[in-house]
């Protein structure tokens, strides 16, 4: 097949060929579209970010189709913050819900600037943030959880990755216990991304589990703690403490947070940024 007249059609042409064909790799797409693998990652990495389709390891399957892979797909709802009580879906099917994860993400990422030192905990949400990343050079990014990494280490603007130690949580899909807090706890990071199973407008974060000491060594160790969490975390409510307020420089949530809340937590000295479907 002859190269696509504009980066415009040949994106269009690629997600055409892998709903028809399904899980389909670089390799085969470089060859199918007299594109170089290059050029072939960056258009996956941006369809992904639309949700055109899903980047998975290699390659990517269709976003919504019987003929997806089998394999995990390393997607922007893949990891799964220790909170919550079931794993994650392996598949992305796109929905409100992820529309307003995503929109979440990208303010999220426009607090990060080239060369930024990261941390980011596991979760829904936090990983929202990694198809924006893709953009920015040189960053350093830690993580506690396999899926983000070899998602970020497929980006064509590879970051430098570092990979919390530990011991494998299979609910949360990521390390924890006292090796990981003791390698966060060793670095110091710009920002850290973090998840939210609750929120308390008097308290902040919270949480049903225990299993609060990663997160907490993550923003022992970062110069401005930011929570991504969406705005119907605040009607969970939750017995244990994970950050207080007193922790968090930012939130960043959805346009169904009220006006009160908002207020409230404001008041408590964070800044709340409340991110729209329409980016206004």
């Amino acid at each position: 097949m002859k190269s696509s007249h504009s980066v415009e059609e040949r994106r269009k042409r690629i997600v055409e060929w892998v709903n028809n064909n399904g899980h389909t790799r670089v390799e085969a797409l470089a060859s199918q579209f007299n594109a170089s693998e290059v050029t072939i990652r960056k258009d996956l990495t941006a369809l992904a970010a639309q949700g055109a389709l899903i980047r998975q390891f290699g390659g990517a399957v269709p976003a919504v189709s019987s003929v997806a892979s089998s394999t995990p797909a390393f997607t922007v709802t893949s990891p799964q913050h220790p909170t919550h009580q079931n794993p994650v879906p392996q598949k992305f099917v796109p929905s409100a819900s992820n529309a307003l994860s995503s929109a979440i993400g990208q303010c999220a990422a426009n607090l990060v600037k080239p060369g930024s030192k990261l941390v980011i905990d596991c979760g829904s949400t936090t990983s929202a943030i990694l198809p924006y990343l893709s953009a920015l050079d040189d960053l350093v990014v830690m993580t506690n959880t396999l899926s983000t990494a070899n998602y970020l280490t497929q980006c064509d603007t590879e970051p430098t990755v570092l990979m919390a130690g530990g011991t494998w949580d299979a609910l949360s899909q990521s390390f924890q216990g006292a090796m990981a807090e003791q390698l966060v706890s060793a670095y110091s990071f710009d920002i850290a991304f973090i998840g939210a199973a609750g929120i308390d407008v008097e308290r902040g974060t919270t949480t049903f589990n225990e299993l609060t000491g990663v997160t907490r060594a993550m923003a022992n160790a970062a110069s401005k703690v930011v929570v991504v969490a969406s705005a119907k975390k605040l009607l969970h409510k939750m017995p244990n403490l994970e950050l207080g307020w007193n922790k968090i420089s930012v939130l960043i949530t959805d346009d169904t947070i009220s006006d009160s809340d908002k207020t409230n937590i404001e008041n408590k000295g964070v800044t709340v940024i409340v991110a729209t479907l329409n980016g206004e």
